[in-house]
């Protein structure tokens, strides 16, 4: 794992020595996702620059340095991943005459790009990658990057020059890197609390899609970015199993596909273990993993002291049971607070989903002891984890049977009430119930369904569930809002069941740019390589093999998982609501973050920075103080906006 860099240009536009300065530079910004080593390399003229930060992992030795090069100076590679399919490939090769210098699969995919060419080899690959290939005889720079967008690539033009890296920070030591904000991905950032691929933050900056290439010349504007795979390969033309829920053949091929895919993300010259929460994705993995291992698999989990946020004695119970050495740390809420100043410099964009704060504290802990750790992240897109999952199942259905006018009244009655007055409504009613039927949070359950209430389709359900800001334009200044999730939700395979519509377009959207994100920069913010077994390429065709009344069977989601669990796990361990990886980020803007929250939202501070409507924001913030409301997904993508905005505004 890695971070890498660099430019192109037609012509230089510095001195020599001053392109290795910056070229340097900008290497070094990434020393946090690569603190062993670095490397550079500058063609001839100056007309390109690689520079690569290393996190060894495979082939300790000078033999896997990088950037790495063909015995004839041809193709130079600068690669961020792991390529978990590269001693297959590796075989392959070896038997049409290529011969190998060390042990690396960052040889194999140099060996791979030269003999069969980028394009023929990204859909070969199984794996975690962010690609710059050099091609000095045709003047060429491919850049690449993963199926589901694991690792990071941003691309930008500016001043003729062409720049990339892993992360933001390391283009803006570029001289040429104009940081003017693009309101367009402001506009994206305050409906999903994060910016969606391939817009960026900055203008005439992008991220590459996922599953996507870029094929460069010097001195040309880049064109669109081409699929080598896409989402629709595992639906179009796929061949549903004809196995029910209960079988044990399925369990038994899961079983082993998991175990596969587990298998190949556990090799590694450094020490490795497992992020652990007690939930079911994690405990399968850390079951399966140590299931193939004759020692204590290393588990890791941080506690809250919050009981309602905290997981550590189930994890504890699961890591008891299984035998790992497990490692728990308790983090109090002044360690949260804590990292919320490093956030704007970590994410380099706006970036607000709050479980970046536990997700990077248990990151930092986690690399005390080991360089790789496993993790359970994309379980819920591919087996219907998610609730809004099981719940639309159980209830689009009943809701389609009635009038949408009907509809629409209900969801009136139950907004006229705010979701702290049904509280205390159902608190009441709580009392004379057995506790095993006592609602919580039931008032932004009940405001939740008054939403669903009110749409027309399951694709306006699903645009209202994801959307924190329902309408950008209400808060923004100057908005201008791109028609984005629309192509998404039309591009989705009209066979498929309205649930799998749901997943097909988080795959391509949530998961990819605030999930796999949000673990790539908080693993890599301390130079831990984290791998998620759940995007193994063989083990994904088989959940879209599997129909949705499989992965959701009897209200449950997830449910082959479950089963395989069972086999190691007891039923009891692991069973129980599922809870985000979250924080009580709501009652610490009114509690220890209020004065903070305060200064980044005064009246006078939102009409200086000339971005927000200070009255709407201010309103949402009485609303959050009173009780009557829980703004805190809303107003926090403001502050994370705020608070990234002032750390690099001159």
């Amino acid at each position: 794992m890695c971070g890498i860099t660099g430019f192109l240009q037609r012509q230089p536009k510095l001195p020599s020595a001053d392109h290795a300065m910056v070229l340097k530079r900008m290497t070094d910004r990434l020393a946090h996702r690569g603190p062993d080593a670095d490397g550079h390399y500058r063609g001839a003229s100056d007309i390109v620059g690689l520079g690569h930060r290393r996190l060894s992992i495979i082939d300790l030795t000078p033999t896997g340095a990088q950037p790495m090069q063909t015995s004839d100076g041809r193709f130079v590679l600068c690669y961020n991943g792991e390529i978990y399919n590269y001693q297959e490939l590796r075989d392959v090769l070896l038997a049409a005459g290529e011969a190998f210098c060390g042990t690396s699969d960052t040889e194999v995919l140099l060996k791979a790009c030269a003999r069969w060419g980028v394009p023929a080899t990204l859909p070969k690959l199984n794996g975690m990658f962010a690609l710059a290939l050099w091609d000095a005889r045709e003047s060429k720079l491919w850049l690449a990057r993963d199926r589901f967008g694991e690792k990071p690539l941003y691309y930008a033009w500016h001043g003729g020059v062409l720049l990339f890296g892993s992360e933001l920070k390391a283009l803006q030591q570029h001289p040429a890197f104009e940081r003017v904000i693009s309101r367009e991905a402001l506009a994206l950032f305050m409906r999903f609390n994060y910016i969606p691929a391939p817009h960026c933050i900055f203008d005439n900056a992008w991220k590459l899609p996922a599953g996507h290439y870029l094929e460069l010349a010097p001195g040309v504007p880049p064109g669109a970015p081409q699929p080598y795979w896409k989402l629709n390969d595992l639906t179009s033309g796929r061949q549903l199993i004809g196995l029910s829920a209960e079988d044990p053949a399925l369990i038994k091929m899961l079983d082993s596909q998991l175990k596969l895919a587990i298998k190949r993300r556990m090799v590694a010259d450094v020490p490795l273990g497992a992020f652990l929460s007690g939930g079911v994705d994690s405990s399968t993995v850390v079951a399966l993993m140590q299931a193939q291992s004759s020692r204590p698999i290393k588990t890791f989990t941080i506690g809250f002291w919050e009981t309602n946020y905290n997981e550590a004695e189930d994890a504890s119970r699961v890591a008891r049971h299984l035998g790992t050495e497990h490692h728990e740390f308790y983090v109090s809420s002044r360690e949260c607070l804590d990292v919320i100043a490093n956030l704007p410099q970590l994410y380099d964009e706006p970036f607000a989903d709050s479980s970046q704060i536990p997700t990077t504290l248990v990151s930092q802990f986690t690399r005390r002891h080991v360089t790789v750790a496993l993790s359970g992240d994309a379980g819920d897109e591919f087996w219907g984890g998610y609730n809004r999952y099981v719940w639309v199942n159980r209830l689009w259905p009943k809701l389609q049977r009635l009038p949408l006018g009907m509809r629409r009244r209900v969801a009136g009655v139950i907004q006229h009430r705010s979701p702290a007055e049904w509280d205390r409504l159902i608190g009441l009613a709580n009392y004379m119930v057995p506790n095993r039927l006592r609602v919580r949070g039931g008032g932004e359950k009940l405001h939740k369904l008054a939403a669903a209430m009110e749409a027309s389709t399951v694709d306006d359900l699903y645009g209202s569930f994801v959307s924190q800001w329902q309408r950008p334009s209400e808060v923004l200044l100057d908005s201008a809002e791109p028609n984005y999730l629309e192509p998404h939700i039309a591009s989705v395979p009209n066979k498929l069941h309205y649930v799998e519509r749901m997943m097909y377009v988080d795959i391509l959207t949530y998961m990819t740019d605030d999930i796999l994100c949000k673990v790539d920069r908080a693993s890599m913010s301390v130079g831990l390589e984290a791998r998620v077994p759940f995007l193994d390429n063989d083990l994904v065709s088989l959940a879209w093999s599997l129909p949705i009344d499989i992965r959701i069977n009897r209200g449950v989601g997830k449910w082959p998982l479950r089963q395989v669990l069972q086999q190691y796990v007891p039923a009891e361990l692991f069973e129980r609501p599922k809870t985000g990886f979250g924080i009580p980020i709501g009652d610490w803007m009114r509690g220890p973050l209020r004065e903070w929250t305060e200064d980044m939202l005064s009246e006078s501070r939102l009409r200086m920075d000339g971005y927000f409507r200070p009255e709407v924001v201010r309103r949402q913030w009485a609303e959050h103080l009173s009780g009557r409301f829980n703004r805190q997904h809303s107003l926090w993508g403001v502050l994370m906006f705020q608070a990234w905005n002032s750390t690099w505004s001159p």
